[in-house]
């Protein structure tokens, strides 16, 4: 079995029972060991001079035994996680320890890596519905998979997809992101080059909690709510301003020309038409941080704004919360049916005309 020795010199571990023993000592300095602890599976170290050090995470070891070490990918089972606020700082204080990740904590090896190899990793609830997935080949930054021939560790927030936010969005005190997943079993899976392996992992409630996993699951399912509202709205002003760039080359194209003269009239009106909508949900007048002072924010950044307030700790939304959010979804959803009026009708209005020249001029990618 495992065991863990401290000495005069150091540390040293027995994977054997004590029959043989190697160094164990990473980078704590070489210095007298006068105590050790096993703590939730951590081991803790007391030192002579050299204070308290804790070696995180010991189920890696824990597992050697029962894995084929000649794997061309080893997934080790992680850690039951806690739903907690606490974090790490990215780059570790030079004067002080440094806090466990906050998250799920994954280990895997690979046996070799090379640039042509895809790995990923899937997080999914115990039915199979994709949490957050992680790849060497993903195109957004944040979920791109970094990895290196051997040990590995990734931490997942244990976030979903939160609302996205379009490019120079300036929102005020506004949070987009997804709920932290609710306490319970789930399950990660590694995939290298089409080989997949899984494994079950548990997330905890924080023992300081004051609510139930319940009403943790009441703000999870209120903010995923407020977060599909916000995606929708964004998503069609995403569409509004591709529109409103065609309709700008449009008018620039034929200005002048008189026999389209009723359809750079419309052109114009579509854009107001559709800009109306727009500003109704987004304040399209802010470009830095302070802006929002002189030009008071919109729908969906208030809407962002009651996801921030919800969110900030582990408690449910209250009445007031489910008023104002479906006050405000209510808003946002007329002007989202007014969006898909303005694209059924006055699109499609405006293709028709251009028939006689065999030109759709305006489309919307679905």
């Amino acid at each position: 079995g495992l065991l863990y020795a401290g000495t005069e010199t150091g540390m040293y571990i027995s994977f054997n029972d004590g029959s043989s023993w190697q160094k164990f000592q990473l980078n704590l300095p070489i210095v007298p060991i006068t105590d050790l602890a096993l703590k939730n599976d951590n081991l803790v170290v007391a030192t002579q001079g050299r204070s308290v050090w804790i070696l995180d995470d010991l189920t890696v070891l824990h597992q050697l035994e029962g894995v084929n070490r000649n794997a061309a990918s080893i997934l080790f089972k992680p850690k039951d996680a806690y739903r907690t606020k606490g974090r790490a700082l990215r780059t570790p204080s030079k004067t002080a320890g440094q806090n466990h990740p906050s998250g799920v904590v994954t280990h895997y090896y690979l046996k070799d890596h090379g640039k042509k190899d895809t790995v990923a990793l899937t997080y999914t609830t115990m039915a199979g519905d994709t949490l957050a997935s992680f790849s060497t080949h993903a195109k957004e930054k944040e979920d791109k998979l970094k990895v290196k021939k051997g040990g590995n560790t990734h931490v997942w927030n244990t976030r979903g997809k939160g609302a996205e936010r379009l490019k120079g969005m300036i929102l005020w005190a506004a949070n987009l992101n997804a709920p932290k997943a609710v306490p319970g079993s789930y399950k990660v899976h590694l995939n290298v080059n089409g080989n997949s392996t899984s494994q079950d992992f548990n997330i905890l409630p924080d023992p300081r909690a004051e609510v139930s996993v319940s009403d943790m699951q009441k703000q999870h399912d209120f903010i995923t709510d407020i977060n599909n509202t916000i995606d929708r709205a964004h998503q069609s002003i995403k569409k509004i301003r591709k529109v409103s760039a065609q309709l700008d080359a449009f008018s620039k194209q034929y200005k002048g020309n008189d026999d389209v003269k009723d359809l750079l009239d419309k052109a114009k009106k579509m854009k107001e038409d559709f800009g109306t909508i727009e500003k109704a949900l987004y304040q399209t007048k802010n470009r830095s941080n302070q802006d929002p002072l002189n030009f008071p924010i919109r729908l969906t950044n208030k809407l962002g704004h009651l996801n921030a307030l919800v969110g900030f700790d582990d408690f449910p939304p209250t009445d007031q919360d489910v008023a104002v959010m479906n006050e405000l979804s209510t808003k946002i959803n007329e002007q989202l049916e007014a969006f898909d009026a303005l694209v059924d009708q006055e699109i499609s209005a405006f293709n028709a005309a251009f028939n006689s020249k065999n030109l759709n001029y305006l489309f919307i990618e679905e």
